[in-house]
């Protein structure tokens, strides 16, 4: 009993010193963002792999998750709430929660683990040392342009996700499930609220951070060899999807139970 709390006690405190390092990392990425202009080539170069190489997956994902939703909202309404709600049901459950939190954990596990991988290559083979001895701040040119990248463009899939779902959804609900097309288009507009396309793309600008900060975090301290690439790596990817999924709790509380709280 005593090493379990113990060893719960360790990696309680491991977690804070991950979470007050990765704060200092914050700090040290923010002081470079005056930098932008300067490094507009590397910036542009790390958006374009966050948006366009996302796309497949986003687009698969999307278009799974539209489907499954119109499919599960038709099993537990049927015999209680009238099907012209089935669009409104759909809309919200992909605005506001679906669409953000899920595209950050596929798009977030696959951001976190090319930057962990990257990073930590680059600090095990010492091409981070040479550059500093060059002259160049790992910060501003690695870090800096990743976490802009990845914050702004984060929100960009999000949207894009979400009209994937949402026409998925209604391809599923008119071609299999006997729902007519004006039912489905009154549902989505009889209570569409800017609110929640708000809310939810407001929760992918706070993903977009988490995700690339726990890329960046792992792979600069990365220690050791190849195991020591992929211990990042792993790290990296366990640390943003729960980081992820506490954020979203807490973002939902803040925003349903306090700004638009009624």
């Amino acid at each position: 009993m005593t090493s379990i709390l113990f060893g719960i006690g360790d990696r309680t405190l491991a977690a804070l010193a991950n979470a007050g390092r990765g704060s200092l990392l914050l700090l040290d990425i923010l002081k470079q963002l005056p930098q932008i202009p300067r490094m507009r080539r590397q910036v542009l170069e790390q958006m374009h792999i966050v948006a366009v190489g996302s796309l497949p997956l986003v687009l698969t994902t999307s278009i799974f998750v539209g489907a499954v939703t119109a499919v599960q909202a038709v099993y537990q309404m049927q015999a209680y709430v009238p099907m012209k709600f089935l669009g409104t049901v759909i809309s919200k459950s992909v605005f506001i929660e679906l669409g953000p939190v899920l595209v950050a954990l596929v798009v977030g596990g696959r951001l976190c683990a090319n930057y962990a991988a990257e990073l930590g290559t680059m600090k095990v083979t010492e091409q981070l040392d040479a550059l500093e001895m060059l002259a160049i701040d790992p910060m501003r040119y690695l870090a800096m342009p990743r976490f802009v990248a990845t914050f702004l463009m984060l929100p960009v899939i999000t949207v894009f996700a979400d009209a994937i779902a949402i026409v998925s959804g209604y391809f599923v609900s008119v071609a299999t499930m006997d729902v007519t097309i004006s039912t489905f288009k009154e549902g989505l507009l009889m209570y569409f609220d800017l609110t929640d396309l708000f809310s939810g793309l407001l929760k992918s600008f706070f993903f977009g951070a988490i995700i690339a900060l726990s890329g960046l975090y792992f792979g600069l301290n990365t220690r050791g060899g190849a195991e020591g690439v992929g211990n990042a790596t792993m790290m990296a990817v366990v640390g943003s999807c729960l980081s992820v999924l506490v954020a979203d709790y807490l973002l939902a509380t803040f925003l349903f139970q306090i700004v638009f709280g009624k």
